[in-house]
């Protein structure tokens, strides 16, 4: 690699951002080693053939192993008629059949199209159909859900795995409590299908042609939430994701400039692999590094999540504030041995800083905050990894990245001015699929994808998010960010959980109002306002406060404010 400083000069030099990098992380990547995923993936097979690449539910499963186990997957696919480029749906939580699977679809020279699992019938056929996916592999548990759209849609081929499938003899057992004691597989029936074993079983018997795979094919249909309308699938290339990789790569080297580099990292895989979040800095990370992902298929089970982190010395944790929260409520996890700690990720949504200060004086690990989108592969900016402060920003740009904050009319904005953050660099999508009309509203003719969160920049480089321009609330003439109120409801002490919302009002055009689940069932409305006007303006105040027992939550973990203003 060559010198930082050179990398730093001609064109990055005017980046305000570089001067604030740490020594050891260069301006720009290096021209990326692998033209495709699956490249890459078989090379780490070879180099870490005898270390584990995944756990899950006490069996792991290691490097050689996935070789083996994909390319079955692949072989299989191939023997089906596919061509490359077809689509191939995954719809499994974290359980092991999943990076089999994945990779299996990549190295067969298809496309996957990530779904979740909890998806409605409505949605999973408008994922299909919109994808044109051939083929669907389906956790049993959800396969009800496959059955219903199954008339509609033109899939040729679903593959419907258990829990069990990849636990050796304990697989028996998991599979016997999942359907007859928790009863968590509804009654399904699909004539046609093939299960998961014999999908392994018929692609042992097959040979996995080699297919010429380029960077700029495209890899994964990755859906965004449709929280901005109907749900829409960003074109993310295998340059895309291999470019995103070696950034946050390089990115991570700044950690061992201050604490011990690893023989192998493990990671907590809890984020679900559907997501692109963990997509990239599990899975995609973790095979790139040589390291072990321990999954964990359901993270809402708190008890038994922290079973399974006293079992292993975690070194990269990535999460939401929700669920950094959830766990620090828990006592079992308050006595974990913390010392292997190197990276505590937070992204999905704001990390609120009292969160980040109790899990920094509880595990002695900060949690490092970044941003992305699906649009964006997904990392564009992340904190020093060198800093124990929580800054409450989401940091800065990462090498071959560059930010700017533009206006309405698309003018770039001076330092500390709120504007739409535009995110260009190599992990930026090829557009949105099949919707060239949807592609030319978020992609600006210079390049840059026009996100749609507001944020400033200041002058140092670093970047803020106020909020999504949707979630903005426009009182009496005055911005108010759903995020500030938030935060500042998270300082006491009684609230576990909060939201924020604007709603109609005759006098301000619109007022705020705030959900609040209670951590002390003491709390009273007259305590909070109390608070609110110790720390915020009187236009920010909360004017409604609403008590409840939960608030709507997406299968990541987020807060769902979109429900809350749609009187859910």
């Amino acid at each position: 690699m060559s010198d930082v400083s050179t990398r730093r000069s001609g064109h990055a030099a005017e980046k305000i951002w570089l001067a604030s990098y740490p020594e050891s992380v260069p301006a720009e990547i290096a021209p990326l080693e692998h033209a495709s995923l699956g490249a890459l993936f078989e090379s780490s097979c070879r180099k870490y053939a005898d270390r584990l690449a995944f756990s899950s539910m006490g069996r792991g499963m290691t490097f050689r192993e996935l070789d083996a186990q994909s390319r079955k997957v692949g072989a299989w696919l191939q023997a089906q008629g596919l061509a490359k480029g077809d689509r191939v749906a995954v719809m499994t939580p974290n359980i092991l059949q999943n990076p089999v699977t994945v990779y299996g679809i990549l190295r067969a020279g298809f496309v996957v199209v990530n779904v979740n699992p909890l998806y409605t019938p409505r949605e999973l056929e408008h994922q299909l159909k919109d994808s044109g996916a051939k083929a669907i592999f389906v956790l049993e548990n959800f396969a009800h859900t496959v059955e219903q759209v199954l008339p509609h849609l033109p899939l040729k081929h679903v593959v419907v795995a258990t829990m069990g499938d990849m636990l050796g003899l304990k697989g028996h057992i998991v599979n016997f409590v999942v359907r007859k004691v928790k009863k968590l597989v509804p009654a399904w029936s699909i004539p046609q299908h093939k299960s998961f074993r014999q999908v392994l079983a018929e692609g042992a018997r097959q040979t996995l042609k080699p297919v010429e795979v380029k960077g700029s094919d495209v890899a994964f249909l990755q859906y965004t939430g449709g929280t901005t309308g109907v749900s829409k699938g960003a074109t993310l290339t295998h340059a895309n994701l291999l470019a995103n990789k070696e950034q946050i790569m390089v990115w991570l080297e700044a950690i061992f400039t201050i604490k011990p580099r690893p023989e192998v990292m493990t990671f907590i895989c809890a984020l679900p692999l559907y997501h692109i979040f963990a997509l990239t800095v599990n899975s995609l990370m973790g095979i790139a590094t040589g390291s072990h992902n321990v999954l964990i298929a359901n993270p809402r089970d708190i008890p038994a999540f922290v079973k399974e982190l006293q079992q292993y010395k975690a070194h990269v944790f990535p999460g939401l504030n929700t669920l950094f929260n959830a766990l620090m409520n828990n006592p079992d996890f308050q006595k974990l041995d913390f010392s292997s700690l190197l990276l505590v990720l937070g992204g999905g949504m704001a990390v609120q800083r009292p969160v980040a200060e109790r899990w920094f004086r509880m595990t002695g690990c900060p949690i490092s905050e970044g941003y992305g989108l699906s649009e964006t592969s997904p990392v564009a900016t992340v904190n020093r990894l060198d800093s124990n402060e929580f800054s409450g920003m989401i940091g800065l740009p990462l090498p071959s990245t560059e930010i700017e904050i533009r206006d309405e009319d698309g003018r770039t904005l001076p330092v500390g001015e709120v504007g739409e953050i535009c995110i260009r660099g190599p992990q930026v999508m090829a557009g949105y699929w099949q919707r060239p009309e949807e592609t030319a509203k978020v992609m600006t003719d210079d390049g840059f994808f026009r996100s749609g969160d507001m944020g400033l920049m200041d002058e140092r480089g670093y970047v803020k998010i106020v909020d999504r321009k949707k979630d903005m609330i426009l009182v009496s003439g005055f911005n108010v960010y759903p995020n500030e109120i938030e935060e500042v409801a998270a300082m006491h002490p009684g609230v576990l959980e909060c939201a924020a919302i604007g709603i109609p009002d005759q006098h301000s055009g619109e007022a705020v109002k705030l959900f609040v689940v209670k951590k002390d069932p003491q709390l009273t409305e007259e305590a909070l306002k109390a608070h609110f006007t110790a720390n915020l303006t009187n236009y920010k105040r909360p004017r409604y406060i609403e008590f409840r027992s939960e608030l709507p939550k997406s299968n990541v973990g987020k807060i769902l404010r979109r429900e809350l203003r749609d009187g859910k």
